[in-house]
Formats: structure tokens, C-alpha cells, sequence
């Protein structure tokens, strides 16, 4: 049976060490995020995971949810009762508001916690997860009756939410959309229509969720610009609050899926239903934008945390499993054969998923960080560039964290040979679950596309710019450091090759569009380890300054030798994964000729 531990010392050490996140202390929610408090969150969240979440995963996996011939949905057993304590601790409405009865903390804190219940039980932490971006819709966009009406109910948890944009014959060409919003004399609408994969549409953890629909008013426009959002409660709330009849909407079924088991992903049915449109008519994409950033961020935290489950439960086995000896002798002479960690393919399979692992939870941070202060800070200069940098980031953590977990999830399986393969230790199911986060809320290579398409030219190229200054000034500041060089000097090579690539879209992409979608991929990839290279030099230097220091980070327990460790994995970072750039580099200069010349016919 698998296991998990939160990685809660780790988490520590970029708060504190890395990032220094008291500098922050003057944005609203920081000041009360004190190291002390952060620490005992995340300690209680740890032992929520572990004790509670892991052991409910496999069950979840096995039982799946079960639609009953009137639309009612059962979650698997155990998860009533652990939702029931994930709304006691207060969990869902944690860094929401306090006008509306969240605890006001910052978003950070959540997008780790996030990770924390994505890697005990994906399938479950989906159910909150939602809510969360729920709430963000309907706090930038909805009207104060709105947020009165339903905000304080799905912070405090017994609400939830749901996204509703996909249609059988739509996915990510929402011009397609076809589910319909009639207005009424009352000001309400009546929304009809099918919507499928809708992530936790139908469940029995709360007593109402407030669905969130995209549809086109009648005698709207055709395409995107015709899209409206609605609010769509599966039970009708009464002017006091109270619940009241039940609306329009029933899952029609579940749907049978590779993974995620524990999740009801549900083909919903709106007949008739009363909605409430969110903010402006035939605005809606720009509302339920708002959910999407936010759930993506939210995906690539999942991609992270499936491999560092994954990692952690080879790790066990690796030290554990006897096979063969050392390639240099033996090195445990008393055993009948060495346990597989001593071979160096095995070390290096470990060493990279634990070098993608720590510098990617270094970068949702500091992504949730700038989403943060984009939304909080009363500095004007550093909100414009957090907010830069948020939208700048997204499609890279999305895409990058999400391919990258779910390849380090069969990599970690691969450390079990064949008893990786068979249920019973439970590594097949992270690879099966890790499949997903590269497909929902908009599938990698549209997420490539977006960072081509549109984040690198958005205001002039102004974040891609401020991004190459960034890592440009950590390489000047650090490379005559000999304890940097290992990481500094491979990533300067890298910042070079992302900055060449680039330029190449510059002078290629606009008399042939099919340059820039053939290299997409390669580029999001390479400009995914120039970040997470950043994010190492950050570390490292943190590592550095701590050793100078002679004590382990504040608020967390990492002692020298931990610390030493860090500067190990950053060098294998900078060796062994680092160059991959110049490969990529190679791919985009290369163009779109053999990947557009073939007529459809030869495939």
C-alpha cells in the first residue's frame, strides 16, 4: 500500500529561505502568515493527508462513484466523512476573503496545501479544488447580491462548485458551444443544454453545488463572442438563504475513465434550469477566465504532486528491493544481493524525478506568490509585474508540470519492474492518474500555442523580457561564485538558447504561423527548465547562505546535511537535464517543412 509524507520541511525552506516571504508582510494576509503559523497549517494539513486522504485513495480508485436512476451520485466509501473534516478544519475557505468567512490567509498557502491533497488523493482533492476556483469567478465577476447569496456557503465548504464548459461536439473551440440562456421577466435566465467531463457535476459530500455554466443568449453572436456565464444552482437558494426546490440540472452519467476514479466526472443535463448570469452579456469568457488561470495553476500543482508520490514510494522500494550487485563490488557483503539504489541508472531515474520535484514546487510557489500579489499588493509597479508574470507562467507550469509528472510517474513505476505493473502496490494507479492533468482545463499543446501565441507578444513582449532580465541578473550576480558555477553556467547556456528561440519565432512565425506551432512544445518545454533552472539557483543560493550561517533554516528542520543534498541535486540539475535545451533549440530551427509537407492522405 502506498504511502505519503508532506514535504512540509521543504516547503519551509522556500518560504522562509528562498522566497522570504515576510517581505511581503505590508499585502494584505501576509502579516498574519507568520512562520510559526504557516509551519503548524501545514503540519495539520500533512497529517490530513496522511492519515486520512492516502489510505482513502486506493479505496476510491477501486469503488468509483455510482450514479442512481434518479441523478444522485455516492462517492466512494470514506469520502463523506473525510469531506465533513476538511469543512470542520476550515480548509476550502482558507485564503478566502474574511467578508465572507474565509480566513483571509494568502493563496499560497492553499496552492500548497493543494499539493499536499493532490498527492494523498487526487480524485478527492478535486472536490475542493473546484469550489476554491469558483469562488475567485464569482468574486471578480459576480454582483454583491451575487457573493451574498453564495459565497459565504461554498467558502465555508458545505456548497461546492463546478466549470461547465464542454459540450460533446466543443472542447477547447468554445465557438462552438451550443447550451442555450433564455431571459425570463425576472432578470433570471433558463439555461438548456448538455455539458460533459464536468468534474465532481453530481456528489453527496454537500448539500448544493453552484454549477458555473458558459452559454449563448439567444440571438447572441456566433463564436466566442456570443458566450455568456451563468450561475446555475443544482438547488435553488431562497432569498434568506435557506435551500429551496431543486433546479432544472441532473447528471445524466458518469463517465468510465482511465483514472481519478473517486471523482464523478458527469455528462450534466440542464433542462429548463434557472441561472443568473455573472457579469456582462457575451462576456463570459472573460468571467470563467478568472476559474481557468486559477484551475491551471491548480493542474500544474497536480502534475508535481503525483510525482512526488510516486517518487517517494520508489524511493522506499529502491532502498528495499535486493537485485544484483554493485557494478564496483558489493555493497552490502551480508545480504544475498544489493539493494537496487547502489546502480547508477536507478539513481539517476530517482535523481531526476527529485530535481524536477523540488524546483517545480519552487515555481508554483513563486507563481502563486505573484498571483498573490497581483491581486492584493497596493503597489502598482509590482502588481502589473506579478500580474505579467502570473500570465506569463501559467501555460509553462500547466504544460510543463503536467507532462513532466506524468513521465516521472511511469519513470517511478519502472524502479518496481513488474510489481510496478500489478495493482497491489498501488504505483500503477498514480501513472493512471497522472494521465489526466495533461488532457483538462486545456490540453498541453494548446497551452504551448498560448504561450507562443499570445503570452510572448502580449504588451510588447513586456513579460518575456522582464523574465529574461530576471535570469540574465541571477547568472551575472553569481557565475565567478564557485559554488553557483554548477547551476549558473548551464543555465546561461540555457537562457541563451530560449532567448535564440525566440528571436527565431520573431523572424519566422509571422510569414509562417505553422513555424510557431511546430516548435510550441519544444519552446514551452525549454522555457519549463530555464524557470526551473532559476529556481535551483535560487535554492542553492539559499543553501549557500545557510551553510554560511552554520543553522538549519528557520521554522523547518533541514540540518546540514539535508542542505548539502540541495547543492548535489542542483548540480545533477544543471548536468544532466539542463542541456536539453539545445537539443529543443535544434527542433525549432528546424521549422514546420517536414512536420506540414505530407498530404493528409499519408498518415
Amino acid at each position: 500500500m502506498p504511502v505519503y509524507t508532506a514535504p512540509t520541511d521543504d516547503v519551509m525552506f522556500l518560504l522562509n529561505d528562498v522566497f522570504r516571504i515576510e517581505r511581503h508582510n505590508n499585502v494584505a494576509g501576509f502579516g498574519d502568515a507568520t512562520p510559526d503559523v504557516v509551519e503548524a497549517i501545514l503540519v495539520e494539513a500533512g497529517k490530513l493527508c496522511a492519515e486520512v486522504l492516502t489510505p482513502l485513495n486506493r479505496i476510491g480508485d477501486i469503488q468509483g462513484c455510482t450514479r442512481h436512476e434518479d441523478g444522485r451520485v455516492t462517492t466512494p466509501e470514506g469520502f463523506k466523512g473525510a469531506y465533513d473534516q476538511l469543512v470542520a478544519g476550515g480548509w476550502v475557505g482558507l485564503s478566502a476573503p474574511t467578508e465572507f468567512g474565509g480566513q483571509g490567509l494568502p493563496g499560497t498557502l492553499t496552492v500548497i496545501i493543494n499539493e499536499f491533497m493532490a498527492s494523498a488523493n487526487l480524485a478527492f482533492s478535486m472536490y475542493s479544488g473546484l469550489v476554491q476556483g469558483a469562488v475567485a469567478a464569482i468574486l471578480t465577476h459576480g454582483s454583491d447580491e451575487q457573493k451574498r447569496k453564495f459565497l459565504p456557503k461554498m467558502i465555508e465548504g458545505v456548497w461546492a462548485g463546478t466549470m461547465n464548459l464542454t459540450e460533446p461536439q466543443c472542447g477547447t473551440d468554445l465557438g462552438l458551444l451550443r447550451t442555450k440562456a433564455v431571459k425570463q421577466a425576472d432578470g433570471s435566465y433558463k439555461i438548456s443544454g448538455t455539458k460533459i467531463f464536468i468534474s465532481g457535476g453530481e456528489q453527496d459530500l454537500t448539500s448544493n453545488i453552484i454549477h458555473l455554466v458558459l452559454a449563448r443568449i439567444e440571438g447572441a453572436p456566433e463564436g466566442t463572442r456570443g458566450i455568456s456565464l451563468f450561475i446555475v444552482p443544482k438547488v435553488m437558494v431562497n432569498d434568506d438563504g435557506t435551500l429551496g426546490e431543486r433546479n432544472g440540472v441532473v447528471c445524466g452519467s458518469i463517465e468510465h475513465k482511465m483514472g481519478i476514479h473517486g471523482n464523478s466526472t458527469c455528462v450534466m443535463n440542464y433542462d429548463n434550469a434557472t441561472g443568473y448570469l455573472i457579469g456582462q452579456e457575451n462576456r463570459g469568457l472573460n468571467a470563467m477566465f478568472v476559474m481557468m488561470n486559477e484551475a491551471r495553476l491548480g493542474v500544474g500543482v497536480q502534475g508535481l504532486a503525483l510525482s512526488e508520490v510516486a517518487y517517494q514510494n520508489a524511493v522506499i522500494y529502491a532502498k528495499e528491493r535486493l537485485q544484483g550487485r554493485a557494478l564496483t563490488g558489493p555493497k552490502f557483503p551480508d545480504k544475498p544481493a544489493d539493494p537496487i539504489i547502489v546502480h547508477p541508472d536507478v539513481r539517476r531515474t530517482l535523481l531526476s524525478i527529485r530535481a524536477f520535484n523540488e524546483a517545480a514546487r519552487a515555481l508554483t510557489i513563486q507563481t502563486a506568490l505573484y498571483g498573490d500579489l497581483a491581486q492584493r499588493s497596493q503597489d502598482a509597479k509590482e502588481k502589473q509585474h506579478a500580474d505579467d508574470m502570473m500570465g506569463l507562467l501559467t501555460p509553462v507550469v500547466k504544460g510543463v508540470l503536467t507532462d513532466t509528472g506524468f513521465a516521472n510517474a511511469v519513470n517511478a513505476q519502472q524502479m518496481f519492474g513488474g510489481h510496478g505493473y500489478i495493482s497491489e502496490t498501488g504505483v500503477e494507479q498514480f501513472v493512471r492518474d497522472a494521465r489526466i492533468p495533461m488532457i483538462y482545463e486545456g490540453a498541453n499543446g494548446i497551452q504551448a500555442l498560448d504561450l507562443v501565441g499570445r503570452k510572448l507578444p502580449k504588451d510588447g513582449g513586456r513579460a518575456v523580457m522582464a523574465f529574461f532580465a530576471e535570469v540574465q541578473g541571477f547568472v551575472n550576480a553569481h557565475k565567478a561564485d564557485e559554488t553557483m558555477k554548477p547551476i549558473v553556467q548551464p543555465l546561461d547556456a540555457s537562457l541563451g538558447h530560449l532567448q535564440a528561440a525566440t528571436m527565431w519565432f520573431m523572424n519566422n512565425a509571422m510569414k509562417n504561423p505553422d513555424n510557431a506551432g511546430a516548435g510550441a512544445s519544444d519552446y514551452m518545454h525549454m522555457f519549463g527548465l530555464v524557470a526551473l533552472g532559476l529556481m535551483w539557483g535560487r535554492i542553492a543560493l539559499a543553501v549557500k547562505e545557510k551553510l554560511a550561517e552554520g543553522t538549519a533554516s528557520a521554522g523547518a528542520s533541514l540540518d546540514a546535511q539535508a542542505l548539502k543534498n540541495k547543492l548535489i541535486v542542483a548540480r545533477f540539475f544543471g548536468e544532466k537535464m539542463l542541456p536539453e535545451t539545445a537539443a529543443q533549440l535544434k527542433r525549432i530551427e528546424a521549422g514546420a517543412g517536414s512536420v506540414m509537407e505530407m498530404a493528409e492522405g499519408g498518415f
